[in-house]
């Protein structure tokens, strides 16, 4: 899996490309979120647009940094789900957990809201 970052005013974007399976993307999305909280990036988006398929652990993965992103103060929020993912949120009923967005407008605006 790669993550690429770009800012979009004070918001962090981080567009996530492969899959987020176990051993495969799990850390590297933990280590990315630990460095942005880090620095003091706490509005983050998640552009799920290029992550085809996403295992228990990379479900895992995003509820666990959702949960620190959280308790540091920040606020996460996923954007363009796949059909897979939007479906694999809805059985585990975490679509009532998380925001989530279409447009990368609407939720980099959503923080401002």
């Amino acid at each position: 899996m790669e993550i690429a970052e770009r800012t979009v005013g004070d918001v962090t974007v981080l567009d996530l490309r492969g899959k987020m399976t176990l051993g495969e993307g799990d850390e590297l999305l933990k280590d990315k979120i630990n460095s942005m909280l880090a620095n003091g990036r706490k509005k983050l988006i998640l552009n799920l647009e290029g992550v085809p398929y996403i295992d228990s652990a990379g479900l895992g993965e995003i509820v666990r940094t959702y949960t620190t992103v959280s308790r540091q103060g920040g606020s996460l929020k996923l954007l363009n789900l796949t059909k897979r993912i939007e479906d694999l949120l809805s059985i585990t009923k975490l679509l009532t957990v998380f925001e989530t967005f279409d447009t990368e407008p609407e939720a980099v605006k959503s923080f401002t809201g």
